[in-house]
């Protein structure tokens, strides 16, 4: 796990090709690795790598298939720069939220407005997160912990304040960008609970001795509409 509070921003030294997958190689600069280990996980832009080199600054991660597919890994050139975390330890400080590392989907920024000192950015995700998205809710951009100010459909956006600017890859994006983006882990336990009661028929008709739970159930689903975590039924009228 991860908390999405960037620790550094490394530098691509290598891809190696091997056999479908690929090998890279990334000095990360002002990231401490004197405590990492082989198969230590470290961040990079949002997903999670194990570690199986460690040479001072520079450290090696194999990326496979799937995640060449899934992410935007497989874009990357040597020279490229990357956000740098590494995993949580149960001592941290939780300063931005949990965060899996398991990217759910591509984003593609499409604009930058300045906004005093912040940048505003606004992106475009997949069609099929943007249900996971909500105004004043949590997403992470390459591995980057923000709160959505704004969402229309598939679109949303964040502001960036000048330390994240500073601190991170955004200083570097330009309209076009691919990103990956990881949503709320909540979104998904929610998601994943309502349907699993669904299909084992705990949110429809019960007897009458388990009408309570079910009567707290209905005001839960409600209660999850209402916070724009679900979506509620459609209406069926007709003009």
């Amino acid at each position: 796990m991860f908390t999405g509070i960037i620790q550094a921003i490394g530098q691509i030294t290598a891809s190696e090709k091997h056999e479908g997958d690929i090998r890279l190689s990334i000095n990360c600069a002002d990231l401490d690795l004197s405590t990492s280990n082989l198969g230590d996980s470290i961040a990079v832009n949002g997903v999670c790598l194990t570690a199986v080199e460690i040479n001072g600054k520079v450290f090696a991660a194999d990326v496979s298939a799937e995640t060449l597919e899934k992410t935007s890994l497989g874009r990357l050139l040597v020279g490229g720069r990357v956000n740098l975390e590494k995993a949580l330890c149960l001592n941290s400080v939780l300063g931005g939220h949990l965060v899996s590392g398991h990217v759910d989907g591509l984003g593609k920024l499409i604009e930058m407005e300045s906004d005093a000192r912040s940048i505003r950015y606004q992106f475009e995700a997949e069609a099929e997160l943007q249900h996971y998205i909500s105004a004043k809710g949590s997403i992470t951009i390459d591995g980057t912990s923000l709160t959505v100010n704004w969402i229309e459909a598939n679109r949303f956006e964040v502001n960036i304040v000048p330390h994240t600017q500073q601190q991170t890859v955004f200083q570097f994006y330009q309209p076009g960008q691919a990103v990956n983006l990881e949503v709320d882990i909540i979104a998904r336990y929610l998601e994943r609970l309502l349907h699993g009661r669904a299909d084992h028929g705990l949110l429809g008709d019960r007897p009458d001795d388990h009408q309570d739970d079910h009567q707290k159930d209905q005001q839960l689903i409600q209660t999850l509409i209402k916070s724009g975590f679900v979506d509620g039924p459609q209406d069926n009228q007709t003009d």
